[in-house]
């Protein structure tokens, strides 16, 4: 596969690598006396030095003959090196902010390149917004390579979207400057049963020589997951068991674990590894969602790999799950994370291996950051006109909108209910007894149940769902968010119609965003006025908003980490057991829609 990110394909250099390499010519830097982290052979060599031409690395040992009078020097000693940090799975937009400001956040923490999956925008805006997107991130020196999402809709037939990518999206889309493979294939059940559609969308990745990025999520490690990857897909990052980790990486398939914001995964699942003598060449860690408060005050992949090594993992395998297995899995491993001749000059410095805090990031041979800062600027982000002004709910939302009509002559009914799992993107379905007043069914806080309601808001279609939800802790008020994966509707839940409507009314005024309000009044707003997603704000001025809904939230009761982050999946038809979309409420175990009321 032709690396296009590095600042010269190695064919057009190779007599100036050599030269460099054998001191006819000389380096444009040398990094002297590391300590440097080989992820080939997972050891550590002493008093490493790397001479770096074009980009490029033309040397790796004693680079002495390739210092001339105007060649960089880097003394490193005393400090470890090692392959620029890559995460093989990411939605940039769950960050809240542009690829530009993503890249002002992570840089500093040694991230060097990115796998991202723009599907979030391009349920909303479609290919353009993938493009913008992709140029949006061509703009930094973070390397922002994009998947072509492929389940837009998520599960089809279960949701509205803003648009629609199917086989021929996926073959043009294959062409484009910026595409690695294709995005997260969420379909599984139309992977098994051999559907069209999909396998449409399999076949065109596979056409075009690229990746195929996975989504199982089931604890399924016997046919299903055979004739998933039999398919053609080469990862997952949805394990949420050791044993599912350990039959991927049996199969051939790399495991992508997963530390996000919400998502906490790696501590359970990385047993496999370190429970088994198993090569772990198929491990990756990845992060998948994170928020920008948590970019700010831990880290990026920096923070996930100190918290495998607190679990017990040796530190170069950590590393090695954030640099050459990630390349390995998108076959760029002869462009990309080693420090090796030939390979892209992506390199980080830090000083001590068991508490990995970066100093230095270096991306195609140039120091962009150093203690934690850039060292280079990166401008605003400049969206199309098109990415702006994407609420189009078509009728007035009032409290009225929220009203549950209860089966006749009932004074309780028994209620499908989701209850979430903290820090877990799975759900539960529990039968629950709900009162009814004035033949409406009522949510419940004292059993911390609320009602939850989702309005599409692509196409004015009018359509909603109305269902409840366990588990939040809310004792008063309301939320709404657009940020609903991953149709990204309209999502509203609260414990009363009049909180909810303010709530809802609120993101259709200001373009999409997350809300908090209480007793008539609005507590927090963080709007997103790109694509009802992302801030075109600085990575700071989002974290600070994102702190005071999170202070909104807990004044409202709510009990449990990154709650937002869990609530934009509630509506997201690929994850078990059961969701509500705008349709209505889905069975994610059979794929069906079922009733609201278990009588």
């Amino acid at each position: 596969m032709l690396n296009k990110f590095c600042k010269k394909p190695l064919y057009e250099i190779t007599r100036k690598m050599a030269n460099v390499a054998m001191g006819a010519e000389k380096a444009d830097m040398v990094i002297k006396n590391a300590k440097l982290v080989n992820v080939c052979t997972a050891e550590i060599q002493e008093g490493i030095d790397v001479a770096i031409t074009e980009g490029r690395i033309a040397l790796v040992g004693d680079a002495d003959h390739c210092i001339g009078d105007d060649t960089q020097i880097i003394d490193a000693a005393g400090q470890y090196i090692a392959p620029g940090f890559m995460d093989a799975h990411i939605h940039v937009e769950s960050a809240m902010i542009s690829v530009s400001e993503y890249a002002r956040a992570v840089v500093p923490h040694g991230t060097t390149g990115i796998f991202m999956d723009p599907h979030e925008i391009c349920n909303v805006c479609g290919p353009e917004g993938v493009q913008a997107m992709i140029e949006d991130g061509q703009r930094v020196p973070l390397k922002a390579m994009a998947n072509v999402p492929s389940c837009v809709p998520a599960v089809a037939g279960f949701e509205d979207t803003g648009s629609h990518i199917g086989p021929e999206e996926v073959r043009e889309m294959m062409t484009w400057d910026g595409i690695m493979g294709l995005g997260e294939m969420m379909s599984f059940p139309t992977v098994l049963s051999a559907e069209p559609n999909t396998h449409g969308e399999l076949a065109e990745t596979l056409k075009a020589d690229q990746v195929i990025t996975g989504h199982y999520s089931i604890p399924e490690t016997g046919p299903g997951l055979n004739a998933y990857i039999a398919s053609g897909v080469r990862c997952c990052h949805e394990s949420t068991r050791a044993e599912d980790v350990l039959e991927k990486m049996r199969h051939g398939m790399y495991a992508l674990m997963r530390y996000g914001s919400a998502w906490h995964d790696m501590p359970v699942i990385i047993r496999a590894i370190l429970d088994n003598d198993v090569e772990d060449r198929f491990a990756c860690m990845i992060s998948d969602d994170t928020h920008p408060d948590t970019l700010i005050k831990e880290g990026h992949l920096d923070f996930i790999v100190r918290l495998a090594v607190k679990e017990g993992l040796d530190p170069i395998k950590a590393i090695q799950y954030v640099t050459i297995n990630p390349a390995t899995c998108f076959r760029m491993d002869h462009e990309m994370g080693s420090i090796t001749p030939g390979k892209c000059a992506d390199i980080v410095f830090f000083d001590d291996l068991n508490d990995i805090r970066i100093t230095r990031t270096i991306i195609d041979g140039d120091v962009v950051a150093e203690n934690g800062e850039m060292t280079v600027e990166i401008k605003k982000a400049k969206f199309p006109d098109f990415a702006y002004n994407t609420m189009h709910v078509g009728y007035e939302i009032t409290k009225d909108s929220f009203i549950i009509e209860a089966p006749e002559g009932k004074e309780s009914v028994k209620t499908r209910v989701m209850e979430i799992i903290p820090n877990h993107v799975g759900n539960y379905e529990r039968i629950v007894e709900l009162n009814v007043e004035n033949g409406h069914v009522q949510p419940d806080p004292g059993q911390d149940i609320m009602k939850m309601a989702v309005f599409e808001r692509h196409h004015e279609t009018g359509t909603k769902g109305l269902g409840f939800l366990k588990g939040f802790g809310f004792k008063k008020g309301a939320m709404a968010q657009t940020v609903s994966h991953d149709a990204h509707n309209l999502l509203v839940a609260g414990t009363n119609d009049a909180d909810m409507a303010l709530a809802a009314n609120t993101l259709v005024e200001c373009g999409g965003g997350m809300c908090a309000v209480a007793d008539g009044e609005v507590l927090a707003l963080v709007p997103l006025p790109i694509a009802g997603l992302m801030s075109d704000r600085p990575v700071e001025e989002v974290a600070a908003l994102i702190e005071k809904l999170d202070a909104a939230w807990k004044e409202m009761g709510c009990i449990i980490n990154a709650p937002y982050m869990t609530m934009a999946l509630m509506a997201l038809a690929c994850l078990p057991e059961i969701r509500l979309t705008n349709r209505g409420l889905v069975d994610c175990r059979t794929f069906q829609f079922i009733d609201l009321f278990a009588e």
